[in-house]
């Protein structure tokens, strides 16, 4: 594979151009089926990828350049290291014109990377345990359940939950065959 990764590039990092201390480096959260995983870099671009308190924003100008690569796992990079560094003014300007197709989007989001966490609502059970989707969590009283005669009882699980994304006191889950909003202050995560 690296021999493979040396011809693509030209024997060169794939992100900056630098051709010393080169070796191939797995781009996390590759979503099944797509063959080209692994990108060829500097020891530099991926301490700071990997570290992001080493990060040296001028260093990654040189994505003007290798965010246009043909090659999927460089672009993800490319989409990652300018959304962290969105702060900067002009990676906003390269993240505009960026354009990746739904998939290798969905890939470069996967780790969290861009996502807005001044204003992001998080949810918190009664234990102040952060919450996300998938969860099980189950309920600490009795609740009625408005526009209905059923009462979800205490001590009940409520499995693979889903996050309002605007309130963070509400969440959903099924409670036997009903679909139900559940506030946050009533249930404990599993």
């Amino acid at each position: 594979m690296s021999k493979e990764l040396e011809q693509r590039s030209g024997n060169k990092c794939e992100l900056c151009g630098n051709t010393e201390n080169l070796s191939a480096f797995e781009v996390s959260q590759a979503p099944d089926g797509i063959a080209e995983t692994s990108i060829f870099a500097c020891a530099t671009c991926i301490d700071q990828i990997e570290n992001p308190d080493n990060v040296d924003a001028n260093h990654w100008r040189c994505l003007n350049d290798s965010m246009w690569s043909e090659v999927a796992a460089v672009q993800v990079v490319a989409w990652r290291m300018l959304s962290r560094l969105r702060a900067e003014g002009w990676p906003q300007d390269l993240l505009d014109m960026l354009y990746l197709d739904d998939e290798n989007l969905a890939w470069a989001k996967a780790t969290g990377e861009g996502t807005d966490t001044e204003n992001a609502v998080v949810h918190r059970d009664v234990n102040g345990v952060i919450l996300q989707a998938g969860d099980s969590v189950v309920l600490i009283k009795d609740l009625k359940v408005k526009g209905s005669s059923m009462i979800a009882k205490q001590g009940t699980a409520v499995r693979r939950i889903s996050l309002d994304r605007e309130n963070e006191k509400y969440i959903e889950g099924k409670v036997g065959p009903t679909q139900i909003v559940i506030i946050t202050d009533y249930v404990k995560k599993i």
